[in-house]
């Protein structure tokens, strides 16, 4: 309980963004608690504050890097720029310990599988690597082709494994009524007869019922 508490006081970066900060924390918090939960000599106070005094020690950290921008590439690292304008820079490579494996392996992950597909890769300080292709390769988009843009929605899942989500319909702005209407559509009498129900406002409900069980 202490450890979920902490997370979520820290932040969602704790997970997401592993720096290398973050990376030796993390490290140093599961040893902490690791170590005191298998020694019958120390108590749960201990342990608390243990986790307590390194989860402040975290956040006292976390406040410096955003008020003081010059301890971000100590305490953070910082972005290196490992293709620049299509030629691989060796030196940055070297300085981040990565080959040229390596670095062909993280483009695949990006969909780019020939480095003459590259414009400018940079390795992010959480260890992914963020790609912008050359214009010969770049999918078209719909400036290209002079379209209007729409407007993008979100698609709400209103019953999942047969149980229907109420916080998720009221906040697609739909009613009970309207869920029974959908149901009475499909021919489907009971909301447990649904795998998968979503609703989205540009393209209306896509339904999904169980699978049924074959009579032997």
């Amino acid at each position: 309980m202490a450890l979920l508490v902490l997370t979520k006081a820290l932040g969602k970066t704790q997970i997401t963004q592993i720096t290398p900060f973050d990376f030796i924390s993390s490290l140093v918090l599961g040893e902490l608690v690791g170590n005191a939960i298998f020694d019958k000599h120390v108590s749960i106070f201990s342990i608390l504050y243990a986790v307590l005094l390194w989860g402040l020690l975290i956040y006292v950290v976390e406040l410096i890097t955003q008020k003081f921008r010059g301890t971000r590439s100590f305490l953070e690292g910082k972005p290196s720029i490992v293709i620049h304008h299509g030629k691989i820079d060796r030196d940055q490579l070297k300085k981040n310990k990565l080959d040229i494996n390596q670095l062909q392996n993280l483009l695949r992950q990006k969909d780019v599988f020939s480095m003459r597909e590259v414009e400018f890769a940079i390795l992010e300080t959480n260890g992914s690597i963020s790609v912008l292709k050359k214009s010969d390769y770049m999918e078209p988009t719909k400036q290209d082709f002079n379209l209007k843009p729409e407007t993008g929605y979100l698609s709400v899942s209103i019953i999942s494994d047969g149980k229907v989500d109420i916080d998720n319909l009221k906040l697609a702005g739909l009613s009970d009524e309207w869920l029974q209407k959908v149901l009475k559509e499909n021919r489907i009498d009971h909301p447990d007869e649904v795998l998968l129900l979503e609703w989205k406002e540009d393209e209306g409900v896509f339904l999904q019922k169980m699978n049924k069980k074959k009579s032997r």
